[in-house]
């Protein structure tokens, strides 16, 4: 019998890199929402590094923003930084209005904006609630009715694709595993499947494929402290069977791949990106 812990890793040290993307997305414009830093960053540079010119979203620093822009235009492509807080219709519009006069098109949309406002039911603020669905859920609505707006719009103008436009909302495995202290960002995580799949439905007779990736724990600072020691990096592998946390870039590649040909038959899926997590290891040994 193997010894689970041994394929553990140190807390501070990441996974091997993965091999370089071949440029599956080569002339496609895609727009990443909360891209300065974690999963957006690495959502970024993986469909930069696969071909696309990426459009690199923030609300604060742009400093980081340019640097992942920065990145992005060392594989070749374009990149450019948008200011918007997806939660505001009005600069939602203003961003997409300004993508598409410097891209002239839009083909691939990732919505991956997101926080947390942590606290247990009895003190969480009515304001804990209301900013992160608005955040969460109503900014990957706002979002996803402005692309598909901009993907019918373009029709069959756009060639470089099967499908007329793309979108990867970012998920959680907390839209099916419930978390307590949390309520609001597993609402929102909820909120966003089933959304997903219902956009999924209406606009897939328009050639417009819509899908989800919901990740796991992945080393980010939104979830530093479940990793920072190796006290709480023991206490969360026995929630991960594959026995390590996941890397950014392990979204980043599975989002470019996603977003893909190769993936055009691939409609209204949520793509759990976990090592496991949503197997309830907790019954591994029959409960």
């Amino acid at each position: 019998m193997t010894d689970p812990a041994a394929n553990r890793t140190n807390p501070k040290e990441a996974a091997p890199a993965l091999p370089p993307l071949p440029r599956l997305l080569a002339g496609q414009k895609a727009l990443v929402t909360g891209a300065n830093s974690g999963i957006g960053k690495a959502v970024a540079l993986a469909l930069a590094e696969a071909g696309a010119d990426v459009g690199v979203n923030y609300v604060v620093n742009p400093e980081q923003a340019e640097e992942v822009a920065t990145a992005a235009r060392a594989f070749g492509g374009a990149a450019r930084i948008y200011q918007a807080d997806v939660s505001n219709e009005a600069q939602v519009a203003a961003m997409f209005e300004s993508f598409v006069i410097d891209f002239g098109a839009l083909d691939i949309l990732v919505a991956n904006a997101g926080l947390q406002r942590d606290a247990s039911i009895a003190r969480m603020t009515l304001d804990d609630w209301n900013k992160v669905l608005s955040v969460n859920l109503t900014g990957q609505f706002l979002c996803a009715r402005a692309a598909i707006a901009q993907f019918r719009k373009q029709g069959d103008s756009r060639r470089v694709s099967r499908a007329r436009g793309k979108i990867i909302d970012m998920s959680s495995v907390h839209q099916m595993i419930p978390w307590a202290g949390h309520v609001n960002y597993a609402a929102s995580k909820g909120g966003v499947m089933m959304m997903m799949q219902s956009l999924a439905q209406e606009c897939a007779p328009d050639r417009i494929r819509i899908n989800s990736i919901a990740p796991g724990a992945i080393r980010t600072p939104i979830n530093h402290d479940a990793w920072a020691t190796q006290e709480a990096y023991d206490k969360l592998m026995a929630l991960i069977p594959y026995g390590r946390i996941g890397e950014p870039e392990d979204i980043g590649k599975v989002a470019a791949w996603l977003a893909s040909d190769y993936c055009d038959y691939i409609v209204g899926a949520t793509l759990f990106v976990d090592g496991g997590m949503t197997l309830y290891p907790g019954f591994a040994d029959n409960g």
